[in-house]
């Protein structure tokens, strides 16, 4: 006689959702082929109360300043519109993770906290950076998730890598922060009489100027690029971002983006428009 045991599980995997405030600038097709929720900060426009990404996208905004001189305001997410979106996709996920803009930068991390206290299921993640600075945290989340990694896991990887993630830009022109009151007139001014094009990047969840170039920016873009990406073996080589406003000049985004892809340094490389 042969003698058998069997010996039957069932394992139970917790379903994870990765959310993500709408300052992560990732396009609609990301968001759905990685299954992530978005909630839409508050963009005000003449004194209303607009869903960033929904009920107003970055043409408008310009197009806003253009006909009327005057900048839209942002304001953060209040904690209990914050509360409302987690209960609401707990009702099919058994956790979830958060991504914030900066703490430094917003107080959307600490709305977020407050909204999940009363929740033990809710992690929050400070990204220490904007745009898709937090993008990129939010896809390797995704990737952890679909890897069967936990939340718990998931979190403490991602607040490892936080600090890694290089987030710039460059500014074609300094009227936007001349008007947003984050230079003087003068400043902007003299940067504009020199074809200044100051570089801005994220360090330490704040943003600093990190470098100026000068000339026509098509050039300007080209430098920088280079410049940014070094040698491959300090890199992450997944995937990279080329984000950016520039909606009336999509044949400079093309070039940038065949620059970036003839490096040959990363698998996926992918342009999104900055919210």
């Amino acid at each position: 006689m042969t003698n058998m045991l069997f010996v039957e599980l069932i394992t139970y995997m917790s379903k994870i959702l990765i959310s993500t405030d709408s300052t992560a600038d990732l396009s609609q097709q990301l968001l759905q082929q990685n299954k992530i929720e978005v909630f839409s900060l508050t963009i005000v426009r003449d004194g209303e109360s607009l869903k960033d990404g929904v009920d107003i996208k970055t043409a408008d905004v310009f197009e806003f300043k253009e006909r009327t001189g005057r900048l839209t305001t942002t304001s953060a997410g209040n904690i209990a519109d914050y509360e409302e979106f987690f209960i609401k996709h707990l009702k099919e996920y058994d956790e979830i993770i958060h991504f914030t803009i900066s703490s430094d930068m917003s107080s959307s991390y600490a709305n977020a906290k407050l909204g999940a206290e009363e929740l033990d299921n809710v992690y929050v993640i400070d990204s220490r950076n904007l745009s898709t600075g937090i993008g990129l945290q939010v896809l390797k989340a995704c990737d952890l998730r679909d890897s069967g990694k936990s939340a718990k896991e998931i979190v403490e990887y991602i607040g490892s890598i936080a600090d890694k993630v290089r987030a710039s830009f460059v500014l074609d022109t300094l009227d936007y922060m001349k008007k947003g009151g984050r230079c003087s007139s003068v400043v902007a001014l003299g940067a504009n009489l020199l074809k200044l094009k100051p570089c801005i990047e994220v360090h330490n969840g704040k943003m600093d100027v990190a470098k100026k170039y000068r000339g026509k920016i098509s050039a300007v873009y080209t430098e920088y690029v280079k410049e940014q990406l070094p040698d491959k073996s300090k890199l992450d080589t997944k995937r990279v971002f080329v984000t950016h406003t520039c909606l009336d000049n999509p044949q400079d985004v093309k070039e940038i983006v065949e620059l970036v892809k003839s490096m040959n340094l990363f698998d996926e490389v992918y342009e999104t428009v900055a919210g």
